[in-house]
């Protein structure tokens, strides 16, 4: 519209100049009378009416200038990660795919290498999250200061980047040598200021050749990124910063993860998680003195699952608290049916071992189920140690004072020190089993059973031997002095109803209707009556 009347002003400008400009002219010279005043306005209107079309298609020429650069600019917003410089998760599929069309015109493959931060929440949680963005930022430089110049980047989010990178069909060793070095780069120290921080990556790896291809070029791009992700996975799950290359088989055991997530979520719901006991004897008298309890998955599809299967997954994914309270609860259940003398015995997860109130929701179970504490015994781990030293020293200076027992688990297997357990208020230590079983075997490990013994003594602190699986071992642990101990030797874990038979035989159980009556004041009173000898 602004075009249109400047072009108008112009024609107008040329038919009304053509007859006023040639009077005002011969008017100037004396040689003619005034131009006439309406023409004359006319003209100058139409100057004033072509200065203002130019000035406002000057100003629409600038507004339109400004406007593209706007949006090339939020184009490019658009396709980079604000933090790094890097492309980001939107950007790069496109970018590999056109990066895999210009290596085919060259006769070259195309690998995605995927990396992920070890461990970055730590630089987060002790530095804040300034420090945390710089570091992202340093390590990113690093990343692209060593890849090669064609090369893309990209940052997909949080502590994750991607990298893609051409190399010669078949030399694979080239893109493993790009990899070592940034392995080896990104590792070195980060001086920020007065703090000195270090990372390591875990990285995976896939070619081009290694993904079918669906003829949609996004796809097969986003496809690489995904199995180069499994095989980034595989490297955090074999120890970390390390980098291993895609193979099928890890695509396999991830959905078989996943299944099994699925059904850890659905077992929980539906009551399929089972307390199983194996029985603890006294090994000078062979009394039954208690029970471990033991976690179960009785799933319909895979049958009977043992802990070491689901354990570590439900830790992962955060269901490993409301799992193990609800396991307790049950054995709670089951075990004030028993004589009160037999004690029971709980393990408990590092990641329990975190939350600073699960010392109060294992009381509020105490008293919910009427249980008394003085027959529980908490077992924790040595690597829980030395996650929080001082967390796991209220954890269990609270436990105590609440009368439940505390023991230091698979003692040997970690890192405890004879400080720490000279100073943490363990009510007893339990041999692994991986001392205990090689004992049929006379040498180092029966003087270094003997000497975990001799220390036990030394603190006061009794002992129990795991994993006794004959009478050859059991025979050298009586000749040690007085233990507990549990193993295959004395049967296998068993569920509820197996173990109430078993009592039931040796008159070691209490009524039920007894029990719903029962104060734990009454519990210790009977203990006094009922026999106590379950000899094998």
């Amino acid at each position: 519209m602004t075009t249109g009347i400047a072009m108008g002003a112009i024609i107008l400008f040329i038919g009304t100049g053509g007859t006023v400009l040639p009077q005002l002219v011969r008017a100037w010279q004396g040689l003619a009378s005034q131009p006439d005043l309406i023409f004359t306005n006319a003209l100058l209107l139409n100057v004033a009416l072509v200065l203002l079309g130019w000035n406002r298609l000057k100003a629409l020429k600038a507004e339109l200038e400004t406007r593209r650069i706007s949006e090339k600019e939020a184009r490019r917003l658009a396709d980079v990660d604000p933090l790094t410089g890097c492309y980001n998760r939107r950007s790069i599929g496109p970018e590999i795919a056109n990066l895999i069309d210009d290596a085919k015109a060259i006769d070259n493959d195309v690998a995605v290498i995927l990396l992920d931060l070890d461990n970055f929440k730590q630089v987060n949680d002790l530095n804040g999250h300034i420090i945390g963005d710089t570091v992202l930022k340093k390590i990113a430089e690093r990343i692209a200061d060593t890849l090669p110049a064609d090369a893309l980047l990209a940052r997909l989010g949080g502590d994750e980047f991607a990298c893609a990178i051409q190399y010669k069909s078949g030399q694979r060793d080239r893109v493993e040598h790009t990899a070592a070095l940034l392995i080896d780069r990104t590792s070195k120290p980060l001086h920020l200021d007065d703090l000195s921080v270090e990372v390591t990556i875990s990285i995976g790896i896939v070619g081009e050749a290694d993904v079918e291809t669906s003829g949609n070029r996004i796809e097969d791009a986003q496809q690489l990124i995904h199995k180069a992700d499994i095989a980034m996975y595989q490297a955090k799950k074999q120890g970390k910063n390390r980098m291993f290359w895609f193979e099928p088989s890890m695509e396999y055991e991830l959905r078989f993860r996943n299944d099994l997530e699925n059904g850890i979520r659905k077992g929980i719901r539906e009551g399929e998680f089972l307390p199983f006991y194996e029985q603890q004897i006294d090994l000078d008298t062979g009394d039954l003195v208690g029970f471990e309890m033991l976690a179960r998955w009785q799933s319909p599809e895979l049958g009977t699952v043992g802990p070491d299967v689901f354990i570590p997954i439900a830790e992962d994914i955060g269901l490993i608290s409301e799992l193990s309270e609800k396991l307790i609860a049950q054995a709670f259940q089951d075990a004030r049916l028993w004589h009160p003398d037999l004690s029971l015995s709980v393990n408990i997860s590092p990641v329990q071992l975190r939350d600073p109130w699960f010392s109060q929701k294992l009381v509020r179970l105490l008293v919910e189920h009427n249980f008394p504490a003085s027959r529980l015994d908490i077992e924790i781990t040595e690597s829980c140690l030395h996650e929080n030293i001082g967390m796991a020293r209220n954890m269990i200076t609270s436990l105590r004072n609440q009368g439940v027992r505390v023991s230091l688990d698979d003692f040997g297997t970690g890192y405890s020190s004879l400080a720490q357990l000279r100073t943490l208020p363990f009510d007893r230590i339990k041999i692994d089993r991986s001392f205990i079983s090689e004992l049929r075997d006379e040498g180092a490990s029966e003087k270094l059973v003997d000497a975990i013994i001799s220390m036990g003594n030394g603190l006061n602190m009794p002992i129990t031997a795991e994993g006794i699986e004959n009478d050859e071992i059991l025979g050298v642990l009586k000749r040690m002095g007085q233990l507990k101990g549990q193993g295959y030797h004395y049967g296998r874990p068993e569920p509820a109803e197996a173990v109430r038979t078993r009592l039931a035989e040796a008159g070691l159980l209490v009524a039920e209707e007894e029990v719903a009556a029962m104060q734990p004041s009454d519990m210790l009173a009977m203990s006094r009556e009922m026999p106590r000898r379950f000899s094998h």
